[in-house]
């Protein structure tokens, strides 16, 4: 809410309030509805009201906020779904809650202070860095302010920062605090693990037929048929509508000769070029060439290679200098020029090859530019024959008299589940469009729905036809797959029963070095562990274990791929000390300080909350944000 006018009342603050958006507005909720309400009053906090225009000014400014952050505006009923309404009106509730206890503590801030307080502000100052109060009107009537209430407003803020400043400006985190949070952030411990594969386990073997008719009965629902759905798809695309047969002689021929330069080449030369530092080197150069030198003779006497002078194939277009582009297009093939005086030097031209235009015959390239006429006249007709369709399904057409009418494919794809997945398992062709398979799993047989765009000129509309519910499959349509699953249970089992026989024996006191003698597996090391820092073998489960217990602790846990296990002992920990005066110190203090001031300043503002009441105005806050007031 206008952040360049909220400047000045301590950066702390303002951090408070924020965070305290969501808390505050979850202690008291939107469902209290006040009969009564002026008709500009939005809430109210004891006897501090908070207007509707507030509301609304502060609810508009965050939902534009929101949007940019998105890249577009966004819409009331998108802004209620983020929550935004509720946080305006939260930020509003707290801040109203402590203007009522400023008011009844009788705090105030002299005319004098904040005329300081104001000019001060560095929104309001000129580039000299000298109060503007022309900056000052300018600032606030872009953000919807007139001078009376942003002097309202702002002395509210001053009277708030002196209670949030008494409550909890200068509480500061005990040092007990400090070196609690960084014995627990910077303590680190090594581990010894032994890992417990599938390797170590071996194969498993199939299950006996009864084992996997219970284990099927068991877990049949992991084996459920999907609901599947049949449809019908026609699309309007230029590539539907395209008639090249359509397409008269006449017209292709004029597009050839319209569009020739497309099928044609000019003439191009193969040219080299030969720079002097003067006018005189240069024509000197073309006297050697009169007398019987050849260009590579040059090259040559002047130690250069055919990187230094060749041009590449240019045509005449080609050329950034007219004056050496009508000179070497004046020359015959192998010829070279005299001294030409170019726009950035004096040069020599050689032209080793002639490249002569060379132009596509229309029989060529004809059904290209039939394919293209067709094309574009098919994008002519999209919009039109688009409000011809929407018409006819306003009107109660199905998807095949559509197409019969229109002369447009209708399309049946097989049956596919809400993955775009077949019967078989395959994945069903299906057109490429946003929106397609979700929206047919939220429709219905004989429901009417709404369009979609392909790309940039293409429509598609759908149908269901058929529902295929789910339903539970029979052992013999899905044993493969029942035996695979089976296998894959028995195998995690198998492993957490090696991985609990090893930990029994570790916690008896059995080294970690004997087991794995006795396993045949290795000892594996882990140093330098952190919290909440998975670590090769060991993922997140492991090494929250590794810190659950004093050292030599041991236990078992998944291991990082999910799949194995490992049975772990904690070797060594290490909690560096707390150096009072490093900046490591001085940044946790100041960590922690703010948050424990958010805490005493929210838990005062909850208090106040409910000791003075709030009331909302559901309808009126509704009205504002245009949404219908929903019922509780």
């Amino acid at each position: 809410m206008l952040d360049a006018l909220r400047k000045g009342a301590g950066t702390w603050i303002a951090k408070i309030f924020i965070a305290l958006l969501i808390f505050s507005f979850a202690i008291w909720g939107v469902t209290d509805f006040l009969q009564g309400f002026g008709q500009n009053t939005a809430a109210r906090v004891g006897d501090t009201e908070v207007s509707l225009l507030d509301f609304d000014r502060t609810y508009r400014q965050d939902l534009n906020r929101f949007g940019q952050q998105l890249g577009r505006p966004l819409t009331p009923s998108e802004g209620a779904a983020l929550g935004i309404p509720q946080q305006s009106l939260g930020r509003l509730v707290a801040e109203a809650a402590m203007n009522n206890a400023a008011n009844e503590l009788k705090l105030s801030v002299s005319d004098e202070r904040l005329a300081t307080i104001i000019q001060s502000d560095p929104a309001f100052q000129s580039s000299s860095g000298r109060y503007d109060r022309t900056r000052l009107q300018q600032v606030l009537q872009s953000n919807g302010y007139t001078e009376d209430e942003y002097v309202v407003q702002r002395r509210h803020i001053a009277e708030r920062s002196q209670l949030a400043e008494g409550i909890a400006g200068s509480m500061k985190a005990p040092v007990a605090y400090l070196e609690a949070l960084n014995a627990y952030q910077s303590e680190s411990r090594n581990a010894e693990y032994l890992l417990i594969t599938a390797d170590y386990i071996g194969e498993i073997e199939d299950p006996a037929d009864g084992d996997l008719s219970t284990y099927f009965e068991d877990t049949k629902a992991n084996f459920k048929a999907p609901e599947y759905r049949e449809i019908k798809v026609l699309e309007l695309t230029p590539g539907a509508l395209s008639r090249p047969g359509d397409i008269v002689e006449e017209d292709a021929l004029a597009e050839y000769e319209r569009r020739k330069e497309d099928f044609s080449q000019p003439e191009r030369r193969r040219v080299r070029q030969m720079s002097f530092p003067s006018q005189e080197a240069a024509e000197e150069a073309a006297a050697e060439l009169q007398g019987g030198k050849t260009f590579d003779d040059l090259m040559t006497e002047r130690n250069l290679t055919s990187n230094d002078v060749s041009l590449g194939v240019m045509a005449r277009a080609d050329f950034l200098d007219d004056t050496l582009g009508d000179a070497a297009f004046s020359l015959a093939e192998g010829e070279t020029s005299g001294a030409v005086d170019g726009r950035f030097s004096t040069v020599v031209l050689n032209v080793e090859e002639i490249l002569p235009e060379d132009v596509q015959p229309f029989e060529e390239v004809r059904d290209t530019i039939v394919t293209d006429l067709a094309a574009e006249q098919a994008e002519r007709e999209i919009l039109d024959l688009l409000d011809e369709i929407e018409d006819a399904r306003a009107g109660g057409a199905l998807l095949d008299e559509v197409g019969e009418r229109f002369s447009l494919q209708v399309k049946s794809p097989e049956a596919f589940d809400a993955s775009g997945l077949s019967m078989s398992g395959s994945a069903v062709e299906l057109t490429e469009a946003d929106g397609l398979v979700s929206g047919v799993f939220d429709s219905d047989i004989g429901i009417e729905n709404d369009v979609i765009q392909l790309g940039n000129q293409g429509f598609l509309w759908y149908e269901v036809t058929k529902v295929i519910p789910s339903r539970d499959r029979t052992l013999d349509e899905v044993r493969d797959d029942a035996i695979a699953s089976w296998k894959q249970d028995e195998m995690a089992k198998r492993l957490g029963e090696a991985a609990e026989a090893s930990l029994a024996k570790a916690e008896s006191g059995t080294p970690l070095a004997n087991l794995a003698t006795e396993m045949g597996l290795e000892v594996k090391t882990a140093e330098d562990l952190k919290r909440n820092n998975p670590l090769g073998d060991l993922g997140q489960e492991a090494i929250t274990a590794v810190f659950n217990g004093p050292e030599g602790n041991v236990a078992t846990t998944a291991a990082a791929d999910g799949n194995s296990r490992v049975v772990l002992k904690v070797t060594a920990t290490s909690r560096p000390e707390l150096e009072a005066d490093s900046p490591e110190a001085a940044a946790i203090g100041s960590q922690l300080s703010q948050q424990i001031q958010e805490t005493l300043l929210g838990q005062f503002i909850s208090d106040q909350e409910r000791k003075s009441g709030v009331e909302i105005n559901n309808a009126g806050i509704s009205q504002v944000i245009g949404l219908t007031q929903q019922q509780h």
